[in-house]
């Protein structure tokens, strides 16, 4: 049986205008590393075999040298220009993936995306065809009419918050904005949108994590801050406990 083809278009192109600063989000200091670093860091560890990323225009060259190279991610096979728009720039992205069977497609502003939710994605992808992460919405959630007033409430246990990464059979996603494309005045906020809108077809929602927030804001940005610092405290116990247990094979 051939092994199937996986890859994943990594999202950095967006120009962040809610979050009021001359620096593009992506390239802003979680910690002491720029935003999109975490992202690919864990696309990097994770079983993608390469990596597309998408910045804005002009900005292909400065994420080869100051970010792809320095911190060695060696999946990162090209980096394209983005477009206008979030589904501009993953179009672009796509075309760009060749030999590819299933493709992950991750917002690079949502920096806690680990290696084990990359892997349930990719699961996800290959028994459903399409899926996409998120999580259980905590709040009540009121739908709005167009002049402000509650009109509807529904039960929230079945009401999700999406993130990214979301996984698709290539196939499968390239047809939907194949066919995006073809049509006017769409409008479409993510990919699984594009697939049910242009497809008609559903999308399997599986487990992200309270942790893979999307940095939009200056509020995301210090919220980042104190979640990456967990984040260090896991890790510092996880790489704690493999040593103690080498130490004990001995």
């Amino acid at each position: 049986m051939t092994e199937k083809k996986t890859a994943a278009v990594v999202l950095a192109a967006g120009k962040g205008r809610r979050m009021q600063s001359g620096v593009p989000k992506q390239y802003m200091s979680v910690g002491d590393k720029p935003l999109i670093y975490y992202a690919l860091r864990a696309f990097e560890e994770s079983v993608i075999e390469q990596i597309t990323l998408v910045t804005a225009p002009g900005e292909e060259e400065f994420c080869r040298r100051e970010i792809v190279k320095p911190y060695g991610f060696k999946k990162v096979r090209q980096i394209v220009a983005g477009g206008e728009e979030r589904f501009h720039s993953v179009y672009r992205g796509l075309c760009a993936l060749r030999n590819c069977d299933y493709v992950l497609i991750h917002d690079g502003a949502r920096p806690f995306v680990t290696p084990q939710m990359i892997a349930r994605a990719l699961s996800g992808a290959q028994q459903y065809g399409s899926c996409v992460v998120g999580m259980p919405v905590k709040d009540t959630i009121k739908v709005s009419d167009f002049d402000g007033y509650a009109c509807q409430t529904p039960k929230r246990e079945l009401v999700w918050a999406v993130q990214t990464p979301q996984a698709f059979s290539y196939k499968l996603i390239k047809t939907a904005y194949e066919k995006l494309f073809s049509k006017k005045d769409v409008a479409v906020t993510d990919d699984a949108m594009v697939v049910e809108t242009m497809l008609n077809r559903q999308v399997k929602l599986i487990p992200g994590s309270y942790y893979n927030i999307k940095v939009t804001t200056k509020e995301d940005l210090a919220v980042a801050e104190v979640f990456l610092k967990e984040y260090q405290k896991e890790e510092w116990k996880k790489k704690k406990s493999k040593k103690i247990l080498k130490i004990l094979k001995k």
